[in-house]
């Protein structure tokens, strides 16, 4: 997270805070040290946000003290508080915590219903998804050892393009270069998943295009990305 946004939160927190909130929390909730929470509240009092307290005590952000409001109506907010909620089910933990950071800010523009709730029972927790979707993002190939509907084990080198969240499973689709085509992969089934120095740079888009292309002349390849461990292509 950058400087400029950690601020914004531990302002969002500390506004739907009722009572004094310790450095060791804040701490806890953004990932980072309780010195760099010190920091960033004399940060912040530096800037003249209205921010009292010490540390040992706790931190309270005077009442009153508003940021730009967001423009959502009551039942386009309650839509999104519902999705974000809903983001739990993916097991993609940095996909959560980033909901939870987008959550407070929408409540703080527009009071959410208290009625509306999710649950993540059942979610699976997938560690490798935040490190697959910065892949995605950079552009960057990925090593992976793989186990596949018959229990065997490949080691193979992927451009990671896309990742499609089912409410079951989630799928990463890439471009693998031992079989040559667009693959469909389980991260549950990945048995290590290693980011490599080769990128992609600039060919992530066309890639995503020539994959949805293929997609279009499959209709069986999203039923069969669900159900099979390896892909929609046998092998």
């Amino acid at each position: 997270m950058r400087p400029t946004d950690r601020l914004f939160e531990v302002i969002q927190i500390l506004r739907g805070a009722r009572t004094p909130v310790i450095a060791a929390r804040l701490a806890e909730q953004l990932e980072v040290s309780v010195r760099t929470i010190y920091r960033d509240i004399a940060a912040l009092q530096a800037m003249r946000i209205p921010i009292a307290g010490e540390p040992g005590i706790g931190y309270v952000l005077q009442r009153g003290y508003d940021l730009p409001p967001i423009n959502f109506d009551t039942e386009e907010a309650e839509a999104i508080s519902v999705g974000l909620s809903m983001l739990a089910r993916t097991g993609d933990a940095g996909l959560k915590r980033a909901a939870e950071r987008a959550a407070r800010k929408l409540n703080a523009a527009t009071p959410l219903s208290e009625a509306l709730l999710t649950s993540s029972w059942g979610a699976p927790d997938l560690n490798l998804l935040p490190e697959i979707r910065t892949a995605i993002r950079e552009e960057r190939a990925l090593q992976v050892v793989y186990e596949d509907d018959t229990g065997s084990l490949t080691r193979r080198k992927i451009l990671p393009i896309a990742l499609i969240y089912y409410a079951e499973v989630a799928v990463l689709a890439a471009w693998c270069r031992l079989r040559r085509d667009f693959r469909h992969f389980r991260p549950d089934r990945m048995h290590e998943c290693t980011p490599l120095d080769e990128r992609f740079d600039g060919e992530g888009g066309h890639l995503r295009q020539a994959w949805e292309a293929s997609r279009s002349t499959d209709p069986d390849a999203s039923r069969l990305a669900r159900q099979r461990s390896n892909s929609t292509k046998t092998g």
